[in-house]
């Protein structure tokens, strides 16, 4: 029985390790998949920033830390979208029916843009 406990509680803690891990793998695949497609339309600035990046990914990648940046945009966001809905009251204050559509517009990308963010898996 103490073997059991002991097997499942190495293979759980591999298994959290490799979910560690697996967001910087993540990331690396997906600016190599960058990297394809930017040689596909031969675009050599983008190749170069991304060969770049992925340096950097590759050199100081860590789960803490994209955990933290993540965090770190979804609040900016909430900021931006609640901003946007200042401004959009500020526009029904004033009656302007062109001011309100804009910022509606405005305000409705500022919540996709948080609800993309929130739904990521950082």
């Amino acid at each position: 029985m103490k073997y059991r406990i002991a097997l499942a509680l190495a293979l759980f803690s591999l298994s959290t390790a490799s979910f560690a891990t697996s967001l910087c793998l993540e990331k690396e695949k997906d600016i190599q998949r960058e990297i394809s497609y930017a040689e596909k339309h031969n675009n050599q600035n983008r190749i170069n920033g991304l060969k770049k990046a992925l340096s950097e990914v590759k050199a100081n990648c860590s789960d803490k830390e994209l955990r933290a940046s993540h965090q770190k945009k979804i609040t900016e966001q909430k900021e931006e979208v609640a901003e946007r809905r200042h401004d959009l009251q500020e526009a029904k204050e004033k009656g302007d029916a062109d001011k309100i559509a804009k910022r509606e517009k405005k305000l409705k990308e500022a919540q996709e843009e948080l609800k993309a963010l929130e739904s990521r898996d950082y």
